[in-house]
């Protein structure tokens, strides 16, 4: 038996499509884009342009050209983050962001940056007017995460971007729990910048990520280098994507990207989360049957992702993931899931807690034969 329940780290497997295009960008394209003329290169050009038409499509974006394409989620929160924010600036965040967006903020204080830290509820979530309440007329960013990979809270981005749009605050959201797991439409929530990582809820390979970037937001660039036009001049490009797109991109990764995004726009981003709410469900109500287990943001009135998380009396939550990986064959995570400040706000600093994640490819069976694992090694501490 091999069951893999640790989808909010990464998506496990992916669909087949995502293989077969890795493959064949990696076997028949195998070039460069934009860094020539000849029918590879403007086929690798192609795969690259084609894959943010599907970002775009996918998240609610009319002008490709402001996704940008990244290595990951955490470099493109450091270029959201570092490429706006100056010394003297003010930033409201919360307690239960991930270690890639507060790592940055936290540098960015010891730079001058002025960060308030909101305190969310014990189930992880933040209200809209303690962010009202945080804002000042020197406010220049809010930066939250829109679900939370602890408690898979869900927070109200839409409600907040409108009212940071009205004041003019800019509002970066980190959507590494909610692209591809959430309905997500950039442009409805007001949202002005947007980080992920491809290879979680898009279940894309690793190594890809992106931020989308609104018009009028001018960032300064992370990295500086050769793009494949404008050669004549030292100075990046002005124009997006190539002004955040220094260096030679991924091909087959960025390939394999497109076809999962593809993937989930053909299926539907509404039946995906549906289906991965069932499970939730299940497996909440399953965990919370067994005696001695606590499990985290357990209600479902609120608004929630596929993450559930949850401790057991008397035993240390690494503990329970090595049996359920060495003797039921059963994978998820353990720990602080690089969310320190999170697990300080629910109170499971400094051992964290056990975290399953179903994703889309997961079934009743393996919520069932996990729960049944989990209460078989209480009943045995």
């Amino acid at each position: 038996m091999s069951i893999y329940l640790d989808n909010a780290a990464t998506t496990f497997p992916k669909p087949e499509s995502v293989y077969m295009a890795i493959d064949s960008a990696a076997r028949v394209i195998g070039v460069a884009p934009n860094r020539g003329g000849y029918r590879q290169a403007l086929d690798a050009s192609r795969v690259i342009f084609e894959a943010r038409e599907s970002l775009a499509a996918l998240l609610g974006v009319e002008d490709s050209a402001r996704m940008i394409l990244t290595h990951s989620a955490t470099e493109a929160l450091n270029l959201a983050v570092k490429g706006v924010l100056t010394s003297g600036d003010h930033v409201v965040t919360t307690s239960m962001e991930h270690n890639s967006l507060a790592r940055p903020l936290y540098a960015a204080a010891s730079a001058g940056v002025e960060v308030d830290w909101i305190p969310a509820d014990s189930d992880g979530y933040v209200t809209v007017d303690s962010i009202i309440t945080a804002l000042r007329a020197d406010t220049r960013l809010v930066a939250l995460t829109h679900c939370s990979n602890v408690t898979g809270a869900v927070n109200p981005v839409a409600e907040i971007g409108a009212i940071l749009r009205e004041r003019g605050i800019l509002f970066l959201v980190d959507g590494a729990q909610s692209a591809g797991s959430l309905p997500v439409d950039i442009t409805a929530m007001n949202i002005d910048l947007f980080a992920a990582p491809g290879h979680k809820g898009l279940y894309g390979p690793q190594g890809t990520g992106l931020l989308y970037v609104a018009p009028g937001v001018q960032l300064q660039p992370l990295l500086h280098g050769g793009t494949g036009g404008g050669s004549t001049e030292l100075e990046l490009p002005a124009e997006l994507p190539e002004r955040y797109e220094s260096g030679t991109m991924n091909t087959p990764a960025v390939a394999g990207l497109k076809a999962a995004v593809d993937f989930l726009l053909e299926k539907g981003l509404a039946v995906i989360h549906a289906d991965e709410q069932l499970l939730v469900r299940r497996l909440i109500a399953g965990l919370s049957a067994i005696d001695g287990i606590t499990v985290f943001n357990s209600g479902l009135k609120r608004p929630r992702g596929s993450v559930v998380s949850f401790v057991a009396a008397g035993i240390d939550p690494s503990r329970i993931g090595f049996l359920l990986d060495s003797s039921y064959g059963i994978a998820v995570r353990v720990g602080l899931h690089c969310a320190p400040l999170a697990h300080r706000t629910i109170g499971t600093f400094p051992e964290g807690t056990v975290r399953a994640s179903p994703g889309m490819f997961n079934s009743d069976e393996d919520i069932d034969l996990f729960v049944a694992a989990v209460a078989e090694i209480v009943r045995k501490k």
